[in-house]
């Protein structure tokens, strides 16, 4: 006999089945075991009824052990009073493996132990539907991607260089060659792509030495960057706008069950499928300033600052037009005023912060090249990437999407550290 998935169930009602799973909890009542079984598609709960089985078979079904793992043959029945709910009637039970004494109990444990355990977390029923909303997330980001001309380009992990400065590198001794350094952003590498393909994008792990421990930090951490050719500031915002509200209804379609699991308040999800909203720096520092926060007119937002800043908004706001001094060399300025460029960060509501960063690029070789000298970059280390600009260069533009900060503010996790199976924080590489 096949096995099939517990996702499966509805389709063979009161056919004899077979499922291998684990137990996630079991109870008894006379006669009577009830077992929930989790094989990764889904969970069922199993009725083991004492003349059907017989009193040996019985027994050891009353004995089993959370997370034993298990082969179970039944048939499923609707169940008698939950609509679209299937039980499982049970005609024999096989153990695979008895776990002894599971570590992670009902009972509240703290956040070391978790992580400490985070090989074993995993398997709790909230950790499960935030790992599926990542894979939801992750596949609705390239569905939209595809679906709009963006190829997939691999950027390098090891890089010679810097994207955004050294000061957050990993170093890396690389041969002869000297020092290289894990990647903190594949978009220099991507804007060669656009030059070849029109619009590219990678996904991958980067890395950020950032001495933070904040709940919105971690040291590796997977990040989209796309690029795109002939597309300029206000197109660039369209696309991402048009990306973040395809996956909010992605997994609205998909991963209701799993929201609800994590308590997430699916009408605000809802709400913020809406057009965004939109503003200068300037505006949003006049705003703050308004609401008393002290920041000033050439500050980045403080996370408190972007807080405020959505608090009353249920769909995320685009902050645009930064003073130039704050931003990076690549982008490009404003023609309307040169101390800002041409580049915005997408708040999320409800406490979560920046989740894009973007910016139309400089395109002018003279121009790029004049900064970069201003910021004593060397030259010659990044001729690669100023020769795009000799040789058919073109308005072009990109963003970046920080994958596991998307995933918080979906699900409504507050602490990131939940977002990624294995967390890297400052003081945590275990296990």
């Amino acid at each position: 006999m096949e096995y099939i998935f517990i996702r499966d169930i509805a389709k063979y009602e009161d056919q004899e089945i077979c499922l291998k799973g684990w137990v996630r909890n079991t109870r008894h009542s006379g006669k009577l075991v009830f077992i929930i079984v989790r094989d990764g598609s889904g969970e069922i709960q199993a009725v083991a009824f004492q003349p059907d089985l017989g009193e040996q078979m019985f027994e050891m079904a009353k004995s089993l052990s959370l997370e034993s793992s298990v082969i179970i043959k039944g048939k499923p029945k609707k169940h008698p009073k939950k609509e679209n709910v299937y039980e499982l009637s049970v005609t024999s039970i096989e153990p695979i493996q008895i776990a002894q004494d599971y570590p992670i109990s009902k009972k509240e444990h703290g956040p070391d132990f978790l992580l400490a355990n985070r090989h074993l977390w995993l398997r709790s029923p909230k950790q499960w539907a935030i790992m599926k909303i990542r894979h939801t997330i992750y596949h609705a980001i390239s569905e939209y991607l595809n679906q709009n001309n963006f190829y997939r380009f691999d950027s390098p992990i090891l890089t010679p260089n810097a994207c955004e400065g050294t000061t957050t590198l990993f170093e890396v001794p690389y041969f002869d060659e000297g020092t290289a350094y894990l990647s903190q952003s594949g978009q220099l590498y991507l804007e060669t792509g656009i030059m070849s393909l029109g619009r590219v994008y990678d996904f991958g792990p980067v890395f950020r030495a950032e001495k933070s421990k904040t709940r919105k930090h971690l040291t590796e951490f997977w990040m989209m960057d796309a690029e795109a050719a002939f597309v300029e500031h206000d197109e660039n915002l369209q696309i991402q706008e048009e990306l973040i509200r395809y996956i909010i209804k992605t997994v609205l379609e998909r991963n209701h069950d799993d929201l609800v699991i994590l308590e997430r308040d699916i009408e605000k999800l809802r709400k913020a499928d809406a057009p965004f909203k939109k503003m200068t720096h300037r505006e949003a520092v006049e705003f703050l300033r308004s609401k008393g926060s002290e920041i000033d007119y050439e500050s980045d937002l403080g996370a408190q600052d972007e807080v405020m800043l959505t608090e009353n908004s249920d769909v995320p706001v685009f902050v645009e037009k930064w003073p130039q001094g704050i931003k990076a060399f690549y982008m490009k300025r404003d023609p309307e005023n040169e101390n800002y460029v041409l580049g915005a960060d997408l708040i999320a509501p409800e406490g979560y912060g920046e989740i894009i960063g973007g910016s139309q690029r400089e395109d002018d070789y003279e121009l790029l090249k004049s900064r970069m000298e201003q910021d004593k970059m060397d030259l010659q280390e990044y001729q690669w990437y100023l020769d795009l600009r000799k040789y058919g260069s073109v308005p072009h533009s990109g963003f970046g999407i920080g994958l596991e900060r998307m995933i918080s503010w979906v699900t409504g996790i507050k602490h990131i550290r939940e977002t990624i199976p294995f967390p890297r924080m400052l003081y945590r590489i275990y296990p």
